[in-house]
C-alpha cells in the first residue's frame, strides 16, 4: 500500500496539527512505548548541566560519536531551535531495572535502547510525511553504543558516511534536554540509575525519546 503523502502548505492548520499530534502520540504507545503525551516546545527544559555531567565523571561514552558530546549539538543551539517550534510528543518505556544495570554490549539492554531510536525515527518520518518537513527527534543513550559497538570508530567522526542515518542522533541528555525533569513534570515515575544502584532498590527504569514537530 502506497504511502499518503500531504502537500505542503505554509499556512498552519492548528486542527490539523492538533489531531497529528495525538496520532503521533497514540503511535509512539503502539510502538512500545509506555507512556506519552504531547508538550509544548517551550516547556521543554534545556539546562548546560545535563550533557556536563557526561564529562564529569567522565562517560565511557563521552566523544566516541558525532552525536555524543562533545561533538553533538550544544544547548544553547537547542534553546534557540525550540523558539522555532510550538510542539512535541515526549515518550518513556518501562524497562526491567536489572537490563540498565548490565554493560553496555548485554544484547537485550541494546534492544532496549534500539527501540527508543527507533520510536523517535518512525515518530518523524510520519510527521515529515505528514507535511511537518522539519520535525526532529532526539532519543536515548548513545548511537555509537548502540548500534556500532562493534567498530572501532564512528564512521562520521573518519570523515566517512554514517553507518545508520536515518537512525542515529542524539540522545535527549546529549543536546542538555533534562530528562528526569520532563518526566517529573509529567507525573511520571523515574529514578536514577548509577553505578552503585542495586535492582532491588530502583522499583523501576525508563528509556525516554522525543519527537519536534513543529
Amino acid at each position: 500500500m502506497a504511502k499518503e503523502i500531504s502537500r505542503i502548505s505554509v499556512d498552519l492548520d492548528e486542527k490539523g496539527l492538533l489531531q497529528d499530534l495525538e496520532r503521533y502520540k497514540e503511535e509512539a504507545i503502539r510502538l512500545g512505548a509506555s507512556r506519552s503525551r504531547i508538550v509544548k516546545a517551550e516547556e521543554i527544559p534545556v539546562d548546560e548541566r545535563v550533557p556536563a555531567k557526561c564529562q564529569i565523571p567522565l562517560c565511557s561514552s563521552y566523544g566516541v560519536s558525532i552525536n555524543c558530546p562533545p561533538n553533538t549539538v550544544k544547548p544553547e543551539q537547542v534553546k534557540r531551535l525550540l523558539k522555532k517550534y510550538s510542539w512535541a510528543v515526549f515518550f518513556t518505556k518501562d524497562l526491567p531495572t536489572e537490563l540498565l544495570l548490565r554493560e553496555i554490549t548485554n544484547k537485550e539492554r541494546k534492544a532496549a535502547f534500539q527501540s527508543i531510536f527507533k520510536i523517535v525515527r518512525a515518530l518523524e518520518s510520519k510527521a515529515f510525511y505528514d507535511g511537518h518537513y522539519l520535525a526532529t527527534g532526539f532519543a536515548a543513550g548513545s548511537c555509537r553504543r548502540t548500534f556500532c559497538d562493534k567498530h572501532e570508530t564512528c564512521a562520521v567522526l573518519e570523515g566517512k558516511g554514517c553507518r545508520i542515518p536515518l537512525l542515529a542522533r542524539p540522545s535527549m541528555e546529549a543536546v542538555g534536554i533534562d530528562v528526569y525533569k520532563m518526566a517529573t513534570s509529567a507525573g511520571w515515575d523515574i529514578y536514577p540509575i548509577g553505578s552503585h544502584s542495586e535492582p532491588e532498590d530502583t522499583p523501576s527504569a525508563v528509556l525516554a525519546g522525543i519527537v519536534i514537530i513543529a
